[in-house]
This record gives structure tokens, C-alpha cells and sequence, in this order.
């Protein structure tokens, strides 16, 4: 409980620091409000947002609840499907050596690029936001978790196989726990990765969203309202990571507590 405390706290004084350090560069530089705008129009923009009817298109909460739905769907089909293709891809070799290639080949691709083509296939709706998040979500989720899982203590897996376990005991009792740490790792990447991928969409054809909200502000330079919804974003993708460890700790119990503990 210190230790939250403690980390809350930090929190709010590098905040202050970061909101002094702004206010002041814009002081001594007298730069327009165009290009950096102060903390307090930026202040005065989100509460705005944030205060405005949830129905109205012109609230933050309006447009981030349809981004988060798409983030959060996006994130869940890249996460199963990562996991999932790691899994099969550790367990048959071949279809590693069919599959791998491709797997790099598309994930070296520009997301940008792809983003149009999600847009005609799929509409101006939910579906190609939640394609574009669950393809950024994919590859980080896959490459950690394949690499948890071919990362196995040789002695344990000729344990299990003197004792005439299957390949499924072997993977669940062994493979999956000793893997978890890792495909945690990826899960943490994925889920700000999907956030990215759901505000990329928006930004190359949506109808509602933060993204599309950012495009409307740019296009009448309110640049502290973009600044605005930037703050939004940094927080949501804070508390999604956030959770993610939380449900780490819980998951993965046994690697929180091969670590010491807090002298406080």
C-alpha cells in the first residue's frame, strides 16, 4: 500500500514539474498559441470535453467510449490469436517454418498503409478499427509468447515424458506456466498497441471516435484541444496497462514472488 502510495505521489510531482517546465518554455519563448498552447487553455479544453453531454459528439467521453470498445475488442482478438499461433507454432515445428516467414514479412509491412485497406473492406463502422488494433496487437502477444514457450527447461519436459504424459498434460503443466511471464509481457505491449491501432483506423475512416475527434480539432488549428484529448489518451493507456499488471500479478503470482519485498 506504501509502495502505491509512494508511486502516486512520484506521479504527481513529475506532473507538476513536466506542467511548470511547459509553462515556462512558452514564457520565454513566447510561442504562439497555435503551436504550443499553455496548460491552462489545455486545462480549460478537457474539462470542457469532459463536462459536455455524453451523447453530444462534441464530448471525450462520447468518442473515447467507441475507441475503447474497439481497443478493447481489437486487443482481445490479437491476444487469442497471438497466443494461440504461438502455441501451434512451438508445438508442430513445421507449421513454424511455413507460417514464420510470412508472419515477418506481413509485420514488416507500414500499419499505415494497411489501414485503407481495412477501410474498404470492411465500412466507416466498429469493424475496421477493431481489425487494425487486433493486427497491432498481434505480433507483439505472438513473438513473446512463442518465445516463452520454446524457452522450456529441457529436464522437466523428459520428466513429464518418463512419466507417459501426453502432449497436452505437457503443454498445459508445463509449457503454459512456464511461458506465462513472457506471454504477459507481450499482453502489456498489446493492449497500448491495440489503442494505437483503434486511433489509426479513426484516422484514416471513421465516424466517430478520438481519432476522428483529433481530425476535426486539426482541421480548425485548436491545437489545445488536441493537446486535450492527448492527455486522454495518455490516461487511458495508462490505466490499461495498468490493469494488465494488475491481472499479471494475479495470474503469475509465483513471479511476484521470486522478488523481494519492500523494506517499507
Amino acid at each position: 500500500m506504501k509502495a502505491r502510495l509512494r508511486e502516486a505521489f512520484w506521479l504527481l510531482v513529475s506532473a507538476f514539474v513536466a506542467i511548470g517546465i511547459w509553462q515556462t518554455l512558452i514564457s520565454l519563448t513566447g510561442l504562439p498559441k497555435y503551436v504550443l498552447p499553455p496548460p491552462g487553455a489545455v486545462w480549460h479544453e478537457l474539462v470542457a470535453g469532459l463536462t459536455a453531454d455524453p451523447s453530444s459528439r462534441a464530448s471525450i467521453w462520447y468518442q473515447l467510449s467507441d475507441t475503447l470498445v474497439a481497443t478493447l475488442w481489437g486487443f482481445l482478438l490479437g491476444g487469442v490469436g497471438g497466443v494461440s499461433l504461438a502455441a501451434v507454432m512451438a508445438e508442430f515445428r513445421f507449421v513454424q517454418k511455413v507460417l514464420f516467414p510470412y508472419v515477418v514479412g506481413f509485420q514488416s509491412l507500414p500499419k499505415v498503409a494497411i489501414a485503407p485497406l481495412y477501410v474498404i473492406w470492411f465500412g466507416y463502422e466498429m469493424e475496421p478499427k477493431v481489425a487494425m488494433s487486433a493486427t497491432l496487437a498481434f505480433f507483439p502477444v505472438l513473438l513473446n509468447a512463442m518465445q516463452g514457450f520454446v524457452a522450456i527447461e529441457r529436464d522437466r519436459m523428459e520428466l513429464f515424458a518418463s512419466l507417459d504424459a501426453s502432449r497436452w498434460q505437457r503443454f498445459v503443466m508445463i509449457k503454459l506456466p512456464s511461458a506465462a511471464p513472457l506471454i504477459f509481457a507481450g499482453l502489456n505491449l498489446g493492449i497500448v498497441y491495440a489503442l494505437l491501432g483503434a486511433i489509426v483506423a479513426e484516422f484514416i475512416g471513421a465516424q466517430r471516435g478520438v481519432g476522428v475527434l483529433i481530425t476535426q480539432l486539426q482541421s480548425v488549428s485548436d491545437t489545445a484541444g488536441v493537446f486535450a484529448i492527448l492527455v486522454v489518451l495518455a490516461v487511458a493507456g495508462y490505466v490499461l496497462i495498468t490493469v494488465m499488471r494488475l491481472l499479471q500479478k494475479h495470474f503469475v503470482f509465483w513471479q511476484a514472488s521470486d522478488t523481494p519485498p519492500d523494506a517499507s
